[in-house]
């Protein structure tokens, strides 16, 4: 997949395309790839390549809302290198991707509202010349595919998903993934709509789980909470027992039931 068509970097003549080796890529998985330079008219210095992992992500505020770009990870590729005129260089990379990267995929189709995206910042003579955001896509974990598979049998239907501003605890990112739902089959009379999060780590992940009410959707209350945790071994029918128990609790404790 390439992220970045040949372009001139300030007019000096040095192109950069980057291509991945891994069309698609999980959390906690290598992304693997090459920068490929070609030189100009005449020598250059290059003083480094990064790759520069980025969201778009929502903002609200108390008038307004607007979208705006987080990096949540950058890559050193290359430190200072000459390229020659005229010369072709190949900088091959592999880092992991940070288990809690925001999902943007799922079975090879891009997630609607998601925005992740890959940078190749090149700094040469002293300035920096980063492109445009190129499309990354992230498929769930397994565990995350169990839960996402326990909703579609229960009848719920995908909306939408996007990314806000702001830190959940057990999170290191200062944006979260949010997973919208209609309620379908019987949780329909409980609420109307779902929202969903994952909080991954290595060995486990977090589930979080949103509802509203029948008439208006709660942003952060009490009764419309549930978390729970999700193991990687564990097996997808104790997931989905995990998530329906989660639900029967958040109705449960508005007399839903």
């Amino acid at each position: 997949m390439v992220f970045r068509k040949l372009m001139a970097v300030f007019g000096a003549g040095v192109e950069v395309d980057t291509v991945l080796s891994n069309a698609t890529v999980r959390p906690g998985e290598p992304l693997r790839g090459a920068v490929h330079l070609r030189g100009g008219g005449s020598e250059y210095e290059v003083e480094a390549i990064t790759i520069d992992l980025t969201a778009v992500v929502e903002v609200e505020s108390r008038d307004s809302e607007y979208k705006t770009s987080y990096s949540f990870l950058r890559h050193r590729v290359s430190g200072p290198l000459r390229l020659a005129a005229k010369a072709e260089h190949r900088q091959p990379f592999a880092f992991p991707i940070p288990w809690e990267t925001p999902i943007s995929a799922v079975g090879g189709h891009a997630l609607r509202g998601m925005r992740l995206g890959v940078h190749t910042e090149l700094a040469l003579a002293g300035a920096l010349d980063k492109g445009d955001l190129d499309p990354l896509f992230v498929e769930p974990l397994p565990a995350q595919n169990h839960v996402l598979a326990a909703l579609d049998r229960m009848g719920f239907r995908f909306k939408s998903a996007d990314l806000e501003r702001g830190t959940l605890q057990g999170s290191a990112l200062p944006f979260f993934q949010e997973i919208e739902y209609y309620a379908g089959g019987p949780w329909r009379r409980h609420f109307n709509e779902l929202e969903l999060t994952f909080i991954a780590g290595p060995r486990q992940m977090d589930v979080v789980l949103e509802a509203d009410q029948r008439d208006g959707f709660l942003r952060a209350g009490r009764d419309a909470y549930n978390r729970f945790t999700v193991r990687y071994d564990d097996d997808p029918a104790g997931v989905g027992r995990a998530l329906q128990r989660g639900l029967e609790s958040m109705a449960r404790r508005r007399g839903w039931f």
